[in-house]
């Protein structure tokens, strides 16, 4: 038997979220259940016994899975079972992740495992909005050291009002989507989409989100009472020298303070800087005794360094590579530099570099998505890489990780509103592929102002420009001191207080990613942060508007043509032909790709050429199929049979006409074998449709000169 322990948290619109726990999975660690409507996710929790030698960070691992079955449909592929994390997956995973690592004591390293999974699902809500909850309430049920409860929803923006958590169909109305992760008083994580909108009302979406998040960690401090757990397990996993930690701070810090001074923009000499303070203390040690304190000694030396930097940064007003907090690092880029893309460009931003490609592809090169969730085909892709050589780490690269399709999700995003969407007017399929160069700091907005560029070199019509800054902040929580950073360094990631990616256009913010590692940072230095973001962007915009400022005119000379044709929808049968061979012969000929697909009750044909000549016969062919005679139009046509009276003339492909032989010629012809034979093109001339029949009347007479009116010898039709 069970006992299980229930709360429940109202949304606005009466619907309802359970948590509940003492039912499934009681072998974990901390165990729930989240349910709001049909959906319901099992949130597990278990942490090692102890934590591993000589680790001195928090080994979290996240994983949120999707089963098929809760939905009620088999997985794809060939062996019909779950593999490898989806890219939803992982992004889902990346969300949780990033809210729950912050609320870890700093001393606290044991090994906990998070998984979340999908066990049942409506498909109109989204299961995204829910995990976080539902895995900081498995955090909350286990006595695990945890500064928490946090929960996640979506906040979106439907004809101008903030909903929470809103259904698939309603959120296709939003012009803003966010996900926002909070504690009871501070935001952890933000990241979404919006369609140009101001910092003014982002930051209302936050606080409206945060309201609603207040409430369901309310339910889940209540849940832990009714658990009855009041108090966190106690844990050592560090083992320290409080003499060697005064003495590494007393005899090292003055000279990082020094060596973060030296203010140089070349990262590896910085770090050869700090390396050289912490050799010079080593050196006062023998090899034996080093060997017994060196893992304390980079530990403490680590804690040095940063507060050393930091504190340059928030007296001197100055930063690492000695810019002011508000000043971007010298920018250069380049468009067209591969000449056999289909558009590119380089776009380096101090020492982070990106190399971005555009390729054009018909709808036969569309990414096709079979998720649980969601299944389909996407148009526009967006694939970042992160090579081990853009920040001079000697090991191989083993392909993308988790870091990789976030920054890749982000840049994707930001750029996705401004790319048109498919159809008539713009069939193309896109991808823009982003190779990471050199890495120091922000390379995911790279990606985005690179993409940009590739995408205006290949002559792709984007509504307007975006670029990306990265935001970073130094807080002091004792003289209340802060410093907001523009365009930071990766030290200054590392070390600082929170990473704020921001998005947009000169009109607004498209996209948006945001981590915060500091308790009690206001909605006053958010909304700075976002003035300076904004100021930054501008500033960026108008570099790389130097190099390009518009979409070109036209696409590349060796860039696919694409046209799209629309047909009947009856018209999609006689185009394909019995098992395709009316299609293929097109495709043979013409040498093109051709897909066609029914969509609002019409057909929609993509014709892919690499020259106009190709692209012409391929048109040609399809019109013919499916054009309708029309009365007075003159048609080329193939003489498909021959009696007494005339002959059958094929005008257009299902579609004969009777050229009656007094329509032949002017003078009298004794049968239609002195002028025609069978398999002949000739040229004739629509010149009756029967109403009633729908019979076609052929002239070729019509089209020959008149002779004078002596010269006449006119066959009369025969009755």
């Amino acid at each position: 038997m069970y006992n299980e322990i229930t709360k429940v948290v109202k949304l606005d619109d009466g619907r309802e979220i359970e948590i509940s726990t003492g039912k499934l999975a009681k072998q974990a660690s901390g165990s729930v259940v989240v349910k709001m409507g049909k959906t319901m996710l099992l949130a597990t929790v278990v942490v090692a016994e102890d934590a591993k030698e000589d680790v001195d960070f928090m080994p979290l691992s996240v994983e949120y899975k999707e089963k098929y079955a809760a939905v009620g449909r088999f997985p794809g592929g060939f062996n019909k079972r779950e593999g490898r994390p989806s890219d939803y997956e992982i992004l889902v995973s990346r969300l949780v992740d990033r809210a729950l690592r912050p609320l870890f004591p700093d001393d606290f390293h044991a090994e906990v495992f998070v998984n979340v999974n999908l066990i049942s699902a409506d498909k109109n809500d989204m299961p995204d909005a829910l995990a976080g909850l539902a895995a900081s309430a498995a955090m909350s049920v286990t006595n695990i050291p945890f500064n928490g409860p946090i929960s996640e929803v979506r906040v979106s923006r439907i004809d101008g009002k903030f909903v929470i958590n809103p259904s698939v169909e309603e959120n296709k109305l939003a012009d803003m989507d966010l996900i926002v992760a909070a504690t009871m008083d501070n935001i952890m994580m933000v990241e979404g989409e919006m369609n140009e909108v101001s910092e003014k009302e982002m930051l209302e979406a936050i606080k409206f989100a945060h309201e609603a998040i207040k409430v369901q960690c309310q339910a889940q401090i209540d849940l832990r009472k009714a658990c009855g757990i009041d108090s966190f397990a106690e844990y050592c996993h560090e083992t320290n020298d409080e003499d060697l930690r005064k003495k590494v701070w007393e005899e090292t810090y003055d000279k990082a303070y020094s060596a973060a001074m030296t203010q140089t923009a070349d990262k590896h000499e910085r770090k050869r800087l700090f390396a050289e303070v912490k050799e010079e203390f080593c050196n006062q040690y023998d090899e034996e005794s080093l060997e017994e304190i060196q893992n304390l000694i980079d530990r403490y030396y680590h804690d040095v360094e940063k507060e050393a930097v930091r504190q340059m940064v928030i007296n001197e007003r100055l930063r690492l590579d000695g810019r002011k907090t508000d000043e971007i690092r010298p920018i250069w880029s380049e468009v067209d530099y591969l000449p056999a893309s289909h558009g590119s460009a380089i776009f380096t931003r101090g020492e982070t570099q990106s190399l971005t490609t555009v390729t054009l592809g018909n709808k036969m090169d569309e990414q096709q998505i079979d998720g649980v969730m969601f299944a389909g085909y996407e148009s526009f892709v967006l694939h970042y890489n992160f090579p081990p050589f853009s920040t001079g780490d000697a090991r191989p690269y083993r392909g993308v990780g988790r870091r990789e399709v976030g920054h890749g999700n982000l840049a994707h995003r930001a750029l996705a509103k401004v790319v048109p969407a498919k159809g008539e007017n713009f069939p193309y399929t896109v991808r823009v592929v982003s190779d990471i160069l050199e890495s120091n700091g922000s390379s995911s907005m790279a990606t985005v102002c690179a993409g940009c560029l590739a995408l205006m070199d290949a002559g792709v019509p984007i509504t307007k420009p975006v670029s990306g800054i990265a935001m970073g902040l130094i807080a002091d929580s004792k003289s209340g001191k802060y410093a907001v950073l523009s365009d930071i360094l990766g030290d200054e990631d590392h070390l600082g207080d929170m990473d704020f990616k921001v998005c947009g256009t000169k009109d607004g913010i498209t996209a948006t990613q945001m981590d915060i590692k500091v308790d009690g940072l206001s909605y006053e230095v958010l909304e700075q942060a976002l003035e300076q973001a904004r100021k930054g962007r501008e500033h960026i915009l108008n570099e790389m508007a130097k190099t390009l400022d518009q979409p070109r005119s036209e696409f590349k000379e060796h860039a696919p043509r694409i046209e799209t044709l629309v047909i009947p929808k009856e018209m999609i049968g006689p185009v394909i032909g019995p098992g395709g061979k009316i299609i293929q012969e097109i495709q043979a000929l013409s040498n093109t790709v051709i897909a066609i697909e029914e969509l609002n009750d019409k057909g929609y044909v993509e014709i892919s050429a690499t020259n106009q000549n190709d692209m012409d016969l391929a048109l040609s062919k399809v019109r013919a199929i499916v054009a309708v005679p029309e009365l007075n139009e003159v048609y080329k046509g193939k003489v498909k049979g021959i009696t007494t009276f005339g002959a059958f003339v094929e005008i257009l492909p299902n579609h004969q006409g009777l050229l009656h032989i007094s329509e032949i010629d002017w003078k009298r012809i004794k049968s239609v074998e002195e002028v025609l034979k069978e398999g002949q093109e000739i040229e004739v001339k629509l010149i009756e449709i029967d109403q009633r029949s729908g019979k076609l009347k052929l002239s070729r007479k019509a089209l020959l000169p008149r002779p004078p009116k002596e010269d006449r010898q006119e066959q009369k039709p025969e009755n």
